[in-house]
């Protein structure tokens, strides 16, 4: 008996899997428990539409980001940022990941989550940086943030 999975069932596939059980199996616990359903002709075309779709919507996102990207990566976009500072260029405190995107946001008008730049530090001298982002899971730009003396 082949059964759409409508959740994850532990040793046998995740969410949107088409498998194949045995009949009892199949009727007496996926079905009855509303973990799956039977994968007769409707059911396959409803589940063959809905994987189209979010393919589509996969394409798009990851066109999307690729696009981001190239706006972040141009070589007119440089993040600047004051702040205090002593005499040997070290920061008087450290810039986080928030206030780069805050500015990224104020300056050039793109908007990303804080929590998609990764820092391994916060940045805490003068000069020039290059910070990655994890725009998609397929695409990492780079963003040149450029600290100065206030």
């Amino acid at each position: 008996m082949k059964v759409i999975l409508l959740e994850d069932v532990k040793k046998q596939g995740k969410k949107g899997q088409v498998i194949e059980v045995s009949d009892g199996y199949g009727r007496n616990y996926l079905i009855k428990n509303n973990l799956a359903k039977l994968a007769d002709s409707s059911a396959m075309s409803q589940w063959n539409a809905e994987k189209q779709a979010k393919q589509r919507i996969a394409e798009e996102e990851l066109a999307e980001a690729k696009e981001l990207k190239e706006k972040i990566e141009d070589k007119n976009t440089v993040v600047k940022i004051y702040a205090k500072s002593g005499d040997d260029g070290r920061l008087f405190g450290t810039i986080p990941s928030k206030q780069i995107a805050d500015e990224l946001n104020k300056q050039y008008k793109i908007s990303i989550d804080r929590r998609k730049i990764n820092l391994s530090q916060n940045l805490s001298a003068l000069g020039f940086h290059n910070v990655e982002v994890k725009l998609h899971p397929e695409v990492t730009a780079t963003i040149r943030v450029h600290v100065e003396a206030q």
